[in-house]
């Protein structure tokens, strides 16, 4: 086959322009760290990418439950810790009013200050964080307890709230105000102050055995949701490590290796600078230089 001058400029031009795109390519991944600009320059990897992707999306998502969670379990905790300090004292009140030493003007001021702790559990149970009652099951538009209202007013939704903190896992987030903010909690304690104020017929030691129970029910639901938190803090931790997991693979798959891609472009562009200089002797020569 005769190779033409016309050949040979052509092949040039067409190595000339390839390396232009292999340095332009180099330089991309330069200024934008990533190996994958497009994807059709690695379909397989680009694929990979959006998966990647889909997993990194789903487990922030989690993450953001994961406030929720926090959200209702420690303001939960924080309220029972406060019904749990109520009661406590309330039983002091029960045990103080009952050695017989105290005259009826003394037991009275007992009384008054049993009845502003008894309005202190009522606002307890009504705890409210974003809009939502904490102690009202999935009810938490409408708070539970009204002691004022006619009839009074408890808790009676015991659905429970649960959030999805991880794939297929849900977790109960809230405890059931049924079984702390009682009827019965607040019948007792009105119980106790009628005994007090002298117009009541129980005695105080049945007041007494009343309150060790209702601290009793505060302290297992306490202690069931101290359970739920810990399991709270492994699903988080294990959240963590799939995320660091999904950066490190979407890392992998995508992001360019700066010293590689340096390296290679400076050996394209050597080459460059070699393709021009030859490129220049073969098109150099016209029909005049071999007149002379």
């Amino acid at each position: 086959m005769r190779v033409t001058q016309n050949m040979l400029s052509n092949n040039m031009l067409r190595n000339i322009s390839n390396s232009y795109e292999t340095m332009g390519k180099y330089q991309e991944q330069l200024s934008t760290g990533k190996k994958l600009t497009k994807p059709s320059d690695d379909p397989v990897s680009a694929v990979k990418g959006m998966s990647y992707r889909a997993q990194l999306t789903e487990i922030e998502q989690y993450e953001r439950n994961m406030n929720e969670v926090h959200t209702w379990t420690e303001n939960t905790d924080a309220a029972l810790d406060e019904t749990t300090g109520a009661l406590q004292r309330l039983r002091e009140l029960a045990v103080q009013a009952s050695n017989g030493t105290y005259e009826e003007g003394q037991l009275k001021n007992i009384g008054a200050e049993v009845s502003q702790l008894k309005d202190h559990l009522e606002d307890l149970a009504n705890t409210e964080v974003n809009g939502k009652y904490l102690f009202n099951g999935s009810d938490t538009k409408n708070q539970p307890v009204d002691t004022g209202a006619t009839p009074s007013k408890y808790p009676n939704n015991t659905d429970e709230v649960r959030i999805e903190v991880s794939k297929g896992i849900k977790v109960d987030v809230n405890v059931k105000g049924e079984s702390i903010f009682s009827e019965k909690l607040f019948d007792d304690l009105d119980k106790f102050i009628n005994n007090l104020n002298g117009t009541g017929t129980g005695n105080m030691e049945e007041s007494i055995a009343d309150l060790d129970g209702h601290i009793n029910n505060t302290v297992n639901e306490r202690a069931d949701l101290g359970a739920r938190m810990n399991r709270i803090e492994f699903i988080e931790q294990r959240l963590d490590t799939q995320k660091v997991a999904a950066t490190d693979m979407l890392s992998e798959n995508e992001d360019a290796e700066l010293e590689e891609v340096i390296t290679k472009l400076k050996t394209q562009e050597s080459i460059h600078r070699a393709a021009l200089s030859v490129g220049s002797r073969v098109i150099q020569p016209t029909l005049v230089d071999f007149l002379k």
